[in-house]
C-alpha cells in the first residue's frame, strides 16, 4: 500500500502530530531550566554586589582613617590627604557597581539556547513537511 491512502495520510499526520507534541513538550522543559538557571545568576550576581557592598563599607571603616593619616603626613594636608582618598574609594565603588550592575543585566535572562532550538526544530520540520 502507497502512503498516499487516506490511512496513510493520516497515519503520517498523526504521527507529525505526535512528534510536534513531544518536541513542544521538550521545548518547554528547556526554556524553564534555562531561565531557572538564569534567575539562579541574577541572584548570584545580586549577592555579590551586596557582598561587595559589605565588605566595601567595613573596609572603608577600618581603613579610611589610616590612610588619611599616613597621606595627610606626606602631603602635610588632613583636607587634601581626605578628598585623596575618598576620590579613590569611590572609584572603587562605581566599578564594584558596573560589574554587579551587568551580572544584573536583564539581557541574561534571555532564553538564548531555547530560541535557537525553536527555531532549528521549526526548520526541521519544515523540511520535513516541504521533504
Amino acid at each position: 500500500m502507497s502512503n498516499t491512502t487516506p490511512n496513510g495520510l493520516q497515519g503520517l499526520i498523526g504521527d507529525a502530530l505526535r512528534e510536534t507534541n513531544e518536541l513542544a513538550r521538550k521545548e518547554i522543559a528547556l526554556f524553564r531550566n534555562e531561565m531557572t538557571s538564569n534567575v539562579r545568576s541574577l541572584f548570584v550576581g545580586l549577592a555579590l554586589l551586596v557582598g561587595a557592598a559589605v565588605f566595601g563599607v567595613v573596609a572603608l571603616f577600618v581603613l579610611v582613617d589610616a590612610l588619611v593619616k599616613w597621606l595627610a603626613t606626606v602631603v602635610h594636608s588632613e583636607a587634601l590627604a581626605a578628598l585623596i582618598v575618598g576620590g579613590v574609594l569611590l572609584v572603587v565603588a562605581v566599578l564594584l557597581a558596573l560589574v554587579g550592575r551587568n551580572a544584573m543585566s536583564l539581557s541574561t535572562l534571555a532564553p538564548v539556547r531555547t530560541s535557537r532550538q525553536v527555531r532549528q526544530d521549526a526548520r526541521v520540520l519544515s523540511e520535513k513537511v516541504s521533504g
